[in-house]
């Protein structure tokens, strides 16, 4: 259960005590009344407000709300975004944690659908990726996943995805059937993870590893088990800032040459995480996607919430050929990520359905699905990206942050920048 407990004044009201369920809507209704102040990301005009989450295990961290006058709520927390179908939409920029139930979805889905993605980005969806199996690692149990991951298909005309016909598989860490215990907090990540994957390549088997918690050890031999029992491609929506005893400890768990590994970038703005900035991980950067008048039919900009950067710690791969870091920078390429113009999802355990859902949590799956729509992971690796990235949509707008030099936190015109790295998929030629 999660606890929040306010610890700086919002306005005349109180919040103190607020269990998930109730969380958002009372942080709503403690906000609304404060004056409007300009916001450059999701909401024009906005109120803010810190609180201290409290978990149940013992961990807290920072949560900060910002409400516009019209009805927007963003609350910070993890690794994942969600905004609830309704005319009032909710956001958490991090991991999809504990707060996907806070307000009733309507039963129609808004956001973008899988129709949208693959127009988007140009993918033959419906043709390629037989054959391929993509793994998601997430963390605890979601007891709902294969029924939720069911309506989400049928809603979209996507082939069904079952135990029974062979489609579907989910594991424990060890690759076993010893679920660890559910969690609401990460169902709404799982349920992202699914969806995202199903989206772009219908026509693949699904993975779902479940790891027993949330630490490097247990996500990590998770995907170790993906790659053991025989993942093509391995998606992973979480990450932590870089230290050197993480890259040091870490690393092994994510070389896996023969698969690709794609990882998320982060939700917190420009700042490096691991494991994509680890050199045999595809890091994944986030924009915002929406319908233009212009040639391609979509415009993108760099997500301001996606993270970037120069590594502290790991070494600068051969195919990295910008002058402004000596070490390895993060992203690599990018997809759909503000959830301002973020993708429909279905989960109910903890949960009311349909949510629109935004984050590098979205991302990293999305490309997961177009590697496998290629069908190469097992000739190509991350340089394949770097030599290839006429195929790919530049990101020439937006940031994500201050820094120096710029081109790490900001859109570059023509060549390679931070948050988006070489750019969106156009096709599957890249891949």
């Amino acid at each position: 259960m999660l606890e929040i407990v306010r610890t700086s004044a919002v306005s005349n009201g109180e919040v103190a005590n607020v269990t998930q369920s109730r969380l958002v809507r009372d942080i709503y209704h403690n906000v609304l009344s404060l004056p409007s102040q300009p916001k450059h990301e999701i909401c024009p005009a906005y109120v803010s407000a810190e609180y201290h989450l409290k978990f149940s295990h013992g961990a807290s961290s920072l949560l900060k709300a910002n409400a516009q006058q019209g009805g927007c709520l963003t609350v910070n927390l993890g690794h994942g975004d969600i905004r609830v179908a309704d005319k009032t939409f909710w956001s958490l920029i991090g991991r999809t944690n504990a707060l996907s139930n806070a307000h009733p979805a309507l039963d129609v889905p808004q956001g973008l659908q899988p129709k949208d993605l693959q127009l988007a980005y140009e993918l033959p969806s419906d043709t390629k990726g037989k054959g391929q199996t993509i793994a998601i690692v997430d963390a605890y149990d979601d007891p709902k996943a294969e029924a939720d991951l069911a309506v989400y298909r049928a809603m979209f005309g996507l082939p069904p995805c079952t135990t029974g016909n062979g489609c579907f598989k989910k594991v424990d860490e060890y690759g076993k059937k010893h679920y660890p215990n559910a969690d609401e907090g990460w169902s709404g990540e799982i349920a992202l993870d699914l969806d995202m994957v199903s989206a772009i390549c219908p026509n693949c088997h699904i993975m779902l590893v479940e790891a027993k918690g949330a630490s490097f050890d247990d996500l990590g031999r998770s995907v170790n088990s993906a790659v053991r029992l025989k993942a093509n491609i391995v998606s992973n929506s979480y990450g932590a800032f870089e230290d050197a005893e993480t890259v040091k400890s870490a690393a092994h768990y994510y070389k896996h040459p023969g698969t690709i590994i794609t990882a998320s970038a982060g939700d917190n703005g420009y700042g490096v995480q691991v494991p994509a900035a680890f050199n045999n991980v595809i890091a994944v950067g986030g924009t915002s996607l929406s319908r233009a008048n212009n040639a391609r039919g979509w415009a993108e900009a760099v997500w301001s919430g996606t993270g970037s950067g120069c590594s502290q710690y790991i070494g600068k791969p051969g195919w990295q050929k910008d002058k402004g870091c000596r070490k390895r920078s993060v992203t690599d390429v990018s997809a759909v990520a503000d959830p301002a113009t973020g993708v429909a999802v279905y989960n109910t355990y903890g949960s009311y359905g349909w949510g629109v859902f935004g984050g590098t949590s979205a991302s990293a799956p999305i490309i997961a699905g177009v590697y496998a729509l290629a069908g190469n992971a097992a000739k190509v690796n991350s340089s394949y990206l770097y030599s290839h990235s006429s195929y790919l949509n530049p990101v020439t707008v937006g940031s994500n942050g201050t820094c120096s030099p710029g081109y790490l936190c900001t859109a570059a015109i023509g060549g390679y920048n931070g948050p988006t790295g070489l750019g969106t998929p156009k096709g599957i030629k890249a891949f």
